[in-house]
C-alpha cells in the first residue's frame, strides 16, 4: 500500500514538472518574440521558435572611401564654378495645344565637368549613423497589422506590429528596422525576389553609380538610354529586373544577349516573385536598391515606360549635388494634395476604393491634413514617382525602408505614404527630399506607353484607347499575398464636377509657376 502511494505521489510530481517545462517553454516562445520583436503573440500551437536576427549592413565609411579612390576618379580635379550659375530657368510651359504636361529647359553641365562636382562627403546626418535590418526564420501576422482587404503586410515585409511601426520612425544613432528580405540576411537568398548566385555576386560588388529599373508580366518594352558618355557606358551598370515570364519574351525575341545584355541593359532574372501582384513586385527594385546594391553610393530607378535622355553624371550633378540633397524626386504636375491623390487614384481604378480610404483615414488620424502653402519651403505632397534619386547614406536608406514598410502594409500607390514618411523623418533631422518640377523630370525621360496600349494603337491607330487593367502575375511562391485587383473606371456623368476640368487648368499653371 505504501508502494503505490509513493507511485502515486510520483506521477502526481512528474505531471507538477511536465506543467512546469511547458510553461517555461510557452514563455520562450513568447518572449523569444516579445523580446526582440515586441510583442507578437506566439502560442503553443505553433511548433518552431521564431528565431529573430540582426542583419548588420556594409559600413558607409567603406562605400565612401571606395567611391573617392575608384578608377576613373583620380584625375577628375574639383571645380571652383559651375556654368549653369547664370542659367535662368523660363516659367513652366502651359498646357495648350498639346495632350498632357512638356518638358521645360534644364541646365546640364558637361559630363566631366558634372563628374568633376561629386562630393567628397554626403550631406551631414545629425542622429541617424548605422542602420540594420531584421531577419526572422518564420515571420507571423500579429494583431492589428490589418486584413487582407486593406493590405496587411506580407511574410516578404515581415509583418511589423503597428507599434514596430510607430517606434521605426523614431530616429536614433543606431537603428534596426523592418525593411523587405525578412527571411535571410542576404537579399535574394531565399528571402523571396530570389536572384542567382552569379547575379548576386555581381549586384555586391562596388558601383559608385548604378541605373536599374524593373518589368514584370511581360507589361512593358526595353527602352535603350541614349545621349550617354562612353565614360559612363564603361564605369556605370544598367540593371533591368525581369521576371521569368518577362525573360522568355526577350529570349522568344531574339533580344537578350548570350552574355544576359539587351543593349546597355544587364537583365537580372528574379525568382520567386513575393506578390502576385506584378506592380507590387516592381515595388521591390524600386524602393530597395540599396538592400540588393549593399556597396553603391548612388542610384537612379527610372519604371520601365521611359527611355532615358541625359547622362546619368548630369542627372546626379543637377538634381542631387548641386541641391546639396540625398534624394530627389519630381512632383505630381497637377496634384500637391494626398487626398486629391487618393481621388484620383480611387477614380482611376488604380486600387480598390476601401483599401484606399482605410488607408487614407489610417494617415488623417495620425495627423494627416491637405496640403497648403503653409508647408512651404515644401511643395507638394504628391511626387510623381516613376524616377527616383538617391545617395545611399543611412538616412535615405531609412527613409526607403519606411516607404517601402507602408507600401507592404497599405496599398501598393506609393504616392500615397510618401508625404507621411517624408515629414516623420524631416521632423526630426535636416534630411530633406529635393522635390523639382515634373516639367523637369520630362526634359531627361521619354515617357512611353505600355506594352497592351502600344498593341492596340499599331492594330487601331485611330481608337481611342482605354487603357487596360494590369495583368495579373502568378508566381509560385509562399510570401504571395494577392493585391486587390484594379477597378474598371466608371463614368457616371451627374457626379462628375462641371468644374474640375477649369480647376487642373489654373492649378497647373499657377502652382508650378508659384514654387517653381
Amino acid at each position: 500500500m505504501s508502494a503505490f502511494r509513493y507511485l502515486s505521489r510520483k506521477k502526481i510530481g512528474m505531471l507538477i514538472l511536465v506543467a512546469i517545462m511547458l510553461t517555461l517553454t510557452s514563455g520562450f516562445f513568447t518572449v523569444h518574440k516579445e523580446d526582440v520583436m515586441e510583442g507578437a503573440d506566439l502560442q503553443l500551437k505553433y511548433k518552431y521558435v521564431n528565431k529573430v536576427s540582426v542583419c548588420n549592413a556594409p559600413g558607409w565609411e567603406t562605400i565612401l572611401n571606395a567611391s573617392l579612390d575608384s578608377e576613373g576618379y583620380s584625375g577628375i580635379s574639383a571645380l571652383t564654378h559651375n556654368s549653369c550659375q547664370k542659367f535662368v530657368p523660363p516659367p513652366p510651359p502651359a498646357n495648350t495645344h498639346r495632350g498632357g504636361p512638356r518638358p521645360c529647359p534644364v541646365c546640364y553641365l558637361p559630363v566631366e565637368e558634372a563628374m568633376a562636382h561629386m562630393p567628397k562627403m554626403p550631406p551631414p546626418s545629425d542622429i541617424l549613423q548605422y542602420l540594420s535590418y531584421y531577419s526572422e526564420d518564420y515571420p507571423t501576422r500579429n494583431e492589428g497589422i490589418g486584413t487582407l482587404q486593406f493590405g496587411g503586410a506580407s511574410d516578404f515585409g515581415g509583418y511589423p506590429s503597428l507599434k514596430m511601426r510607430n517606434n521605426s520612425f523614431a530616429i536614433k544613432e543606431v537603428m534596426t528596422i523592418h525593411c523587405g528580405f525578412v527571411k535571410g540576411c542576404k537579399p535574394g537568398h531565399k528571402t523571396g525576389f530570389d536572384i542567382s548566385m552569379a547575379d548576386r555576386a555581381l549586384l555586391e560588388q562596388f558601383h559608385t553609380t548604378i541605373v536599374a529599373s524593373a518589368i514584370f508580366g511581360n507589361y512593358d518594352e526595353i527602352h535603350q538610354p541614349e545621349n550617354v558618355s562612353e565614360f559612363s557606358k564603361r564605369n556605370i551598370p544598367f540593371f533591368m529586373f525581369v521576371d521569368e515570364e518577362t525573360e522568355d519574351y526577350f529570349r522568344n525575341s531574339s533580344l537578350l544577349s548570350s552574355d544576359m545584355h539587351v543593349g546597355l541593359w544587364r537583365i537580372i532574372v528574379v525568382h520567386n516573385l513575393p506578390y502576385v501582384d506584378a506592380r507590387r513586385n516592381g515595388k521591390v527594385p524600386k524602393l530597395l536598391l540599396h538592400r540588393l546594391f549593399p556597396n553603391t553610393r548612388y542610384s537612379i530607378w527610372i519604371d520601365a515606360k521611359l527611355q532615358l535622355l541625359v547622362d546619368p553624371y548630369q542627372i546626379l550633378e543637377r538634381f542631387l549635388w548641386r541641391q546639396n540633397a540625398a534624394f530627389a524626386i519630381s512632383r505630381h504636375y497637377t496634384r500637391f494634395n494626398v487626398f486629391e491623390e487618393a481621388e484620383a487614384n480611387k477614380a482611376g481604378g488604380k486600387y480598390m476604393n476601401a483599401s484606399i480610404d482605410h488607408q487614407i483615414e489610417f494617415y488623417t488620424k495620425e495627423g494627416l491634413t491637405p496640403y497648403t502653402e503653409a508647408k512651404l519651403p515644401i511643395t507638394s505632397d504628391v511626387p510623381e514617382g516613376c524616377v527616383l534619386i538617391r545617395e545611399h547614406v543611412p538616412i535615405t536608406n531609412l527613409f526607403s525602408c519606411l516607404w517601402f514598410n507602408e507600401v507592404d502594409r497599405f496599398t501598393s500607390r506609393d504616392q500615397l505614404s510618401f508625404s507621411t514618411v517624408r515629414d516623420k523623418i524631416q521632423s526630426q533631422v535636416s534630411w530633406r527630399a529635393n522635390m523639382f518640377l515634373d516639367c523637369e523630370r520630362r526634359s531627361f525621360v521619354k515617357q512611353e506607353y505600355h506594352r497592351d496600349v502600344m498593341m492596340e494603337k499599331a492594330l487601331h491607330p485611330t481608337t481611342v484607347i482605354v487603357r487596360k487593367t494590369h495583368p495579373p502575375h502568378v508566381a509560385s511562391s509562399t510570401f504571395q499575398r494577392q493585391s486587390p485587383p484594379r477597378i474598371p473606371i466608371v463614368h457616371r456623368g451627374r457626379e462628375k464636377k462641371p468644374i474640375s476640368r477649369r480647376r487642373h487648368r489654373s492649378t497647373t499653371r499657377n502652382k508650378e509657376s508659384f514654387f517653381s
